[in-house]
């Protein structure tokens, strides 16, 4: 019996998949599969009913999994102890992040991170915040750094890293450009440009349209708010950006002020709540809450303060 084994095996039976479960620990579907047939073998029981749309424990499994936990759990006391006496925190640790973000520390972070962990190898992805917010919920990802509006996505713990005001954002050509701000109904007038349903920065943008009783046309949706800057520089409509963002674009982009209470977004350092964490993971999270954090937030209750403190 292989401690991958009941890695393994613990994943699918979350995941439900073999190949979610692939996914999550980085290795092959085949190579899980082979892996926990060898277990079963072993034991002399089928641990998994592959016969459904999906994988689920028998009998015998159901028994099992409770203690294919507990020795995970106890391998993970095992390198806290190593650490907690040698001072060295060590192993990998997976961060993922929306494309743009709206924190100009969180490179700091990584930075500091790896110069006072040298020996911890720190692997970066990025994706949308729906796609994050589901690989930290299956253990794909350790720590994340996703958009997030009124509320924390349910099964994680969130770290305000940043909170500020959405505007709009134009070409210097524009009609626009010769103003500083527009009202929330003078929204309806202009193209817009956006990302996609399911941010939760577009969430808050159409929170400000409903409340205000209009209902602006969608030109275009990007996941990335660089291309929607790009295109707002070369004058296809005026897109809804972190204020920041658009600041730091001066010689491509004229900032339109929106008063809502509605255009607020941010970002939060995310990780599941109540899952293991590796012990290198557990170190990036504790500095993050040193070096950026405003507040944890569990995962039911709200999520970013309504202003900067």
């Amino acid at each position: 019996m292989e401690l991958r084994q009941l890695e393994y095996l613990v994943a699918v039976a979350e995941e439900a998949s073999f190949t979610k479960a692939a996914a999550r620990v980085f290795v092959t579907q085949p190579c899980v599969s082979a892996q926990i047939r060898r277990l079963e073998r072993e034991l002399g029981h089928d641990l998994l009913d592959r016969g459904g749309r999906t994988v689920q424990l028998t009998g015998v499994g159901a028994a099992v999994l409770p203690h294919a936990r507990a020795v995970l759990a106890g391998i993970d006391g095992v390198r806290d102890a190593v650490e907690s006496v040698s001072g060295v925190v060590q192993g990998p640790v997976t961060l993922g992040s929306v494309a743009s973000s709206l924190s100009m520390r969180l490179p700091e972070l990584v930075a500091d991170f790896s110069e006072q962990h040298p020996a911890v190898e720190i692997s970066l992805s990025e994706g949308s915040t729906e796609q994050l917010v589901d690989a930290v919920r299956a253990g794909r990802i350790d720590v994340a750094v996703i958009g997030v509006g009124s509320d924390s996505p349910a099964g994680l713990e969130t770290l305000v890293i940043a909170d500020e005001l959405l505007i709009g954002a134009v070409s210097h050509d524009h009609p626009l450009a010769q103003r500083t701000g527009i009202t929330v109904d003078e929204v309806e007038c202009h193209p817009l440009m956006c990302l996609p349903g399911g941010s939760a920065l577009r969430a808050a943008s159409d929170a400000a349209w409903a409340a205000a009783g209009v209902k602006p046309r969608v030109a275009f949706e990007a996941s990335d708010p660089r291309v929607l800057a790009q295109l707002a520089a070369r004058g296809v409509g005026m897109a809804i950006l972190p204020e920041r963002f658009v600041l730091s674009r001066p010689d491509e982009l004229h900032p339109v002020a929106i008063p809502s209470m509605h255009l607020r977004g941010g970002l939060a350092l995310a990780w599941r709540a109540g899952g293991r964490m590796s012990p290198a993971a557990r170190a990036l999270v504790a500095q993050a809450r040193t070096q950026l954090g405003w507040s944890v937030t569990p995962a039911h209750q709200h999520g970013p303060p309504a202003g900067r403190p």
